[in-house]
């Protein structure tokens, strides 16, 4: 694999850039792997490389239904932050985070991280509290955040309507060092260097069963033939209960639409990003000066990724009175994300009861942001064959034994 560089755009331009090299293979699948892991996405792709980077696992296949990144990681709002309130979560999304600031340089790709700060709006009393409860909480686990008064808030973000009648603004949870990367750039980088150290991303090749003998997975049978594995790793976000029950067993999550929208570009107004829970709307401005915009999930469940005309009225009424400047904008998109929420809205990063078949799912609203931390403990798990310390308080066992990691109790909305 070439070097992408400045060195390197310099001379493919004097060749009139004739000598760039696919980004990653598409090969025909190989009859066995070691490992398989379902799921071309961005917490697939980083397992698959930290198999190969921390444990030297190279012979492993990425099977992907549609295309590399066409579900969740190509629509979410990419927003990377680790303030959250209980100690498991802080410390899984802190290790994706810190991940993340090197992640363009580890994988030769710029994954456009910009550590541009997010401030999480307090607009009630008790959200007051409870910010003010979690910035002590992450001062104990060593996450940079602080609360900050309405003072600041307009300081950081001047277009941001703070005397609002019905949506106030008494401060924020204020953390400088998170911000947004590129959604798209995240997976290709991923994808790109996987297939350089050897693995095969299988893309439009749909698994449709798993096979089994003795309690054991030995692969998985899909529209390209069957594919042997020695383990298998199920990376599917809103699709995991579909695979699990392929697996024979089930999981204690719900598939739901997840909404977002932009704008028309405009001018740089906006360098942060804002996260309003009182309202449940999120905003930011990407580089090409559109507002991205975040919403609810359906209140049903569903497999659709598309928007329903509701959810988008309510989010952008109670974001403009919060921001009056984006009032006369026009839409100029909106999608939808199949989410997988578990009932304490935290992760599982598991075996399962079908031997040497571990699974990374319940992500729901906030995958993105995990994507790094997520693949470093989900290839430590398929390795070693047991989670390791930022995947052992995920395992599916605690919804037996009521070992909840309540982050939608901590936070009021899981993003």
């Amino acid at each position: 694999m070439k070097r992408y560089s400045a060195f390197a755009v310099a001379r493919e331009g004097l060749r009139h850039h004739a000598g760039w090299e696919r980004a990653w293979k598409s090969p025909a699948p190989k009859p066995s792997y070691d490992v398989i892991i379902v799921g071309a996405g961005g917490h697939g792709l980083a397992t698959a490389y930290y198999l190969g980077k921390n444990f030297g696992i190279t012979n492993v296949a990425v099977i992907e239904k549609g295309w590399l990144g066409g579900g969740n990681t190509g629509r979410n709002t990419t927003i990377i932050r680790s303030n959250y309130l209980q100690d498991p979560s802080a410390a899984i999304y802190e290790k994706a985070r810190s991940l993340y600031e090197d992640l363009s340089q580890d994988l030769n790709y710029n994954v456009m991280f910009s550590p541009r700060g997010v401030m999480m709006l307090a607009q009630t009393h008790h959200e007051i509290r409870g910010y003010q409860r979690t910035a002590h909480a992450n001062a104990l686990q060593g996450v940079e955040t602080e609360f900050i008064g309405p003072e600041r808030v307009k300081e950081l973000c001047p277009i941001i309507e703070t005397r609002g009648p019905r949506y106030p603004v008494l401060g924020a949870l204020w953390q400088p060092r998170g911000g947004t990367a590129r959604h798209d750039a995240v997976a290709w980088g991923y994808a790109r260097a996987c297939s350089d150290m050897g693995m095969d991303i299988i893309q439009k090749c749909e698994v449709t069963g798993v096979t089994q003998e003795g309690g054991q997975v030995t692969g998985v049978e899909t529209t390209k033939g069957h594919i042997g594995c020695t383990k298998l790793g199920i990376v599917v976000a809103g699709h995991s209960g579909v695979l699990a029950d392929m697996a024979g067993f089930r999981l204690p999550i719900e598939s739901v639409a997840l909404q977002a929208l932009v704008s028309e570009p405009i001018k740089p107004c906006m360098d942060v990003v804002v996260m309003a829970n009182t309202v449940h709307g999120y905003m930011s401005q990407s580089d090409k000066g559109e507002m991205v915009i975040g919403g609810g999930a359906d209140g049903y469940n569903n497999y659709t990724q598309r928007g329903s005309f509701h959810h988008i009225e309510e989010t952008v009424r109670a974001l403009i009175e919060t921001f009056p400047i984006i009032s006369r904008l026009k839409m100029l998109r909106m999608w939808g994300g199949i989410v997988d929420m578990t009932g304490d809205r935290s992760p599982i990063i598991s075996p399962t009861p079908l031997g040497n078949t571990f699974i990374n799912c319940g992500w729901g609203t906030g995958g993105f942001k995990a994507i790094p931390g997520s693949g470093w403990a989900t290839a430590e798990m398929i390795a070693r064959g047991t989670p390791g310390p930022l995947a052992a308080e995920f395992g599916l066992n605690r919804f037996r034994e009521g070992r909840f990691i309540d982050e939608s109790v901590a936070a009021g909305v899981a993003h």
